[in-house]
């Protein structure tokens, strides 16, 4: 991270992934395939071809080469873009302690992932 760079983790360009919205009440109101446009040990920028709801619960899960790592989390903000998609910033607000290990693994670069700084902190 250069000096400039007030974000508290590395940003991560990533892979593509599953998700599922779930209401207030933990019901499914949505589900999808999403593209991870960066990752960090706090956060995600997803674009999906839909918007989620701010007050969703948002269940990833996220293909790391051999891995699939579970993560919920909240939606913090939802951008539209003109091509139709959106993007979304997700803070990651549950996971184990295996899951955040392996998170940092990838994001230090021990499993291939390539880091970014060129999109805006969530």
């Amino acid at each position: 991270m250069t000096s400039a760079d007030k974000r508290k983790h590395e940003r991560i360009r990533s892979l593509n992934l599953s998700y599922i919205c779930l209401d207030e009440n933990h019901n499914i109101v949505k589900q999808g395939m999403g593209r991870t446009l960066n990752i960090s040990e706090s956060g995600i920028l997803l674009e999906t071809h839909f918007p989620v709801e701010p007050s969703h619960i948002v269940q990833l899960t996220i293909s790391l080469e051999e891995d699939l790592l579970d993560i919920k989390g909240k939606p913090v903000h939802i951008t539209p873009k003109k091509n139709g998609k959106y993007e979304i910033g997700i803070h990651f607000t549950e996971f184990d302690p295996n899951t955040a290990t392996m998170l940092k693994k990838f994001i230090d670069g021990g499993a291939g992932g390539q880091k970014t700084s060129d999109q805006p902190d969530e």
